[in-house]
């Protein structure tokens, strides 16, 4: 990694691009050619004209995941941002476009989450700015290797309500997986019109959706728009009606979060008129592209709240805003509302409530027409006083709800973390073993203080190690529950203690795991809980050292404290507090190990998980996805005689069995056809 001398130490940091208006990442060849590029004429240019010699630089590359993620994202998309090489500039060749610069390849790219910048070029200045911590910490994950403290980041206040233990507006999740859903709908908009008439003819919602010909006559939908559709559940009907109609698409459009209750006295979602319910006139008044147009802002709106090329996806954004509302019976009022529905964390609503509070609480003024550029200018704003700790408000879904309802901030919502939770948890989690089975396990993890859940790939190892730690806990603590994964490169200078390089020279650094046992201690009441993966992929004696020793439930006592391989000092001893737990998982088909030390063996409480397809499993299946018991009996025959010719198979064996979580669903995941299902499942 670039290093960082007193003189260049507070000298701002850059992070930039190496994609350019659809250009391919040009990363390689900068790297090759030791240069770096702006492939703008007409941006950027001041700005890179003020970087100077000496000043470090950093490629970056910036996206969304909801997907393997090392915490629990709740299924909302993660601002993430690649480093991919790291450097120092060794001349600015004063044009605004080009530097020659000494790089290094990052292989594979670093990631970074939360703190991200999607447009090409960003100065990052040590301590200044809204967030003065995050830049920091950002500078010394990209420039001296420091890990990202993920728990923080995720609980500052910008963050909190989506990813930390705020858990506020859990509504969000279910409107932007509606969005991403209806994008299948953009080139053929025909079942979804159908399924809206069919709707409208409950006799529940009652709302109209007849369209009005040129003749003058009247007849069923020729064409419908996105936001429109958010309308049919975000108008000023009865909560019920408003349950009834989201419930109804959810299950049309196979969105796997739960439908939210819709109380419009407590959510401050935006609603519209019932007589203004389309963002779109009828067919004698409207433009053959006005509803196009529509659909595009919607796909660009997405695009910029998820993908990674800012300039571009700003560029189409503004393009798309500007010609939709132009579009007959839109107007940026309802617009904004429309593209808030699809993306709450990303864009604000401009409802007359809303636009009071910005106003008159924020300060920031607001004109009644706003064109796409003016729009984002707004929302960027709007985004930067957010970060700021003191802010009064901390994101568009907050600020949305206080000006609806004009109190202070809402209450967290009751949290599942907060809640008591014991094996009837566990069950109704939807876990497989019988109770007596867990109660067993359980009382093996609070005697012998360390366990490891051993089975083949499938059998809610991961998932039932989680549940276990919190019903230890009993409640849900995420703070309490730390979770790591073993690699075959991890060392006990990770997990325990060693030098680690902070602001350019090594200190001694305490590891994960004393961090936990040094917050366990000052914390002598409540109980703490490690959650290891894949055990055995590293070298456990090796990572744990004379922790290995430390773990055993009986020298949990400051009277059995040892000496570290990296003592602070030379009078330092060290011991694990009694109300630390480990759970471990191991994969039995995993032989990246082929032998687990004794010592561990003998200080953890092993416990095997099998493959199960019993009436647990059928229940747990008909109840969530509807499926018949006779098909999950032909299922569950299949996958036994699958199991027993691999456990036959002298190449393979029991430990290559296939689990019953390839086959089971998440909560609340209705499957229309289980024959198809299946078979993708084993495709």
């Amino acid at each position: 990694m670039a290093k960082e001398s007193s003189a260049n130490e507070q000298r701002p940091c850059w992070f930039v691009g190496a994609s350019f208006g659809g250009i391919r990442d040009q990363t390689i060849r900068f790297i090759d050619n030791g240069v770096w590029e702006n492939g703008y004429t007409d941006r950027y240019l001041d700005l890179v004209k003020s970087v100077r010699r000496g000043d470090r630089i950093a490629i970056k590359s910036t996206y969304t995941k909801k997907q393997e993620l090392p915490f629990d994202n709740r299924r909302l998309p993660v601002a993430v941002m690649a480093i991919k090489a790291v450097g120092e500039v060794i001349e600015n060749l004063n044009d605004g476009r080009r530097l020659r610069v000494s790089w290094e390849r990052i292989d594979p790219p670093r990631e970074w989450y939360f703190y991200t910048h999607q447009r090409t070029v960003w100065k990052v200045e040590h301590g200044q700015g809204a967030q003065p911590d995050a830049a920091r910490a950002l500078i010394r994950f990209a420039f001296h290797d420091e890990k990202q403290d993920i728990d923080r980041f995720r609980n500052l206040p910008f963050w909190r309500d989506r990813f930390g233990e705020g858990r506020r507006f859990a509504w969000t999740r279910f409107y932007s997986e509606v969005a991403d859903k209806l994008l299948q709908y953009q080139d053929d908009r025909r079942p979804l019109i159908a399924k809206v008439i069919e709707i409208s003819r409950h006799p529940g919602p009652t709302f109209y959706v007849r369209d009005r010909f040129a003749n003058g006559t009247e007849g069923d939908l020729q064409d419908f728009c996105p936001f429109s559709t958010f309308g049919c559940f975000n108008r000023d009907m009865s909560d019920i009606r408003r349950q009834f109609v989201a419930k109804e698409l959810a299950i049309f459009l196979n969105v796997q979060a739960p439908a939210p209750t819709l109380n419009k006295d407590e959510d401050g979602i935006p609603i519209v008129n019932p007589q203004r319910t389309w963002l779109f006139a009828y067919e004698k008044d409207r433009k053959p592209g006005d509803i196009d147009a529509l659909w595009k802002l919607f796909y660009a709106a997405i695009g910029l709240a998820d993908v990674s090329d800012g300039d571009v996806g700003r560029e189409e954004f503004v393009r798309s805003y500007d010609q939709a509302v132009g579009v007959r019976m839109v107007g940026v009022g309802r617009l904004s509302m429309g593209l808030y529905w699809i993306r709450p964390w990303s864009y604000p609503p401009l409802d007359r409530h809303s636009v009071k509070y910005i106003q008159e609480t924020l300060g920031e003024q607001v004109r009644a027409k706003l064109s796409g550029k003016e729009y984002l200018e707004l929302r960027d704003r709007l985004l930067e006083r957010f970060h700021e700790p003191d802010a009064p408000v901390h994101s568009f879904p907050m600020l949305s709800w206080l000006a609806y309802s004009g109190n202070g901030p809402p209450p967290p919502q009751p949290p599942p973390s907060r809640d008591l939770y014991t094996i009837d948890g566990i069950l109704a989690d939807g876990c497989f073993l019988p109770r007596d089975v867990l109660e067993t396990v359980l009382g093996r993890l609070r005697s012998r203080k360390n366990l490891i859940l051993q089975g083949p790939p499938g059998t809610g190892k991961t998932w039932l190690a989680r549940r276990l730690a919190f019903a230890l806990l009993s409640r849900k603590d995420e703070p309490r529950v730390r979770h790591l994964q073993f690699h075959p490169n991890l060392s006990y200078e990770d997990f325990v203690r060693g030098h680690r390089p902070v602001e350019g020279r090594l200190e001694l650094t305490d590891g994960p795991f004393l961090k936990v046992a040094e917050q366990a201690r000052n914390d002598p009441g409540q109980d703490y809980v490690v959650v290891i993966e894949e055990i055995n992929r590293g070298n456990p004696a090796q990572i744990f050292g004379e922790m290995l020793t430390l773990l055993e439930a009986d020298k949990r006592t400051p009277a059995e404290a040892l000496a570290l391989a990296y003592p602070r000092d030379e009078d330092e001893r060290v011991h694990v507090p009694p109300n630390v737990y480990l759970i471990g998982t191991m994969n039995f088909a995993d032989r990246s190990l082929a032998l687990v030390d004794l010592a561990l063996r003998r200080r953890f409480a092993f416990i095997d998980l099998e493959p199960t397809f019993g009436a647990p499993w059928r229940q747990w299946m008909k109840d969530q996805a509807g499926m018949s018991d006779g098909f999950l009996r032909q299922v569950a025959d299949r996958m036994d005689t699958l199991n027993q010719a691999i456990s036959a198979d002298a190449g393979l064996g029991t430990q290559f069995r296939v689990g019953h979580s390839y086959v089971t669903v998440p909560p609340e995941t209705r499957i229309e056809d289980p024959q198809k299902w299946y078979r993708e499942v084993v495709d």
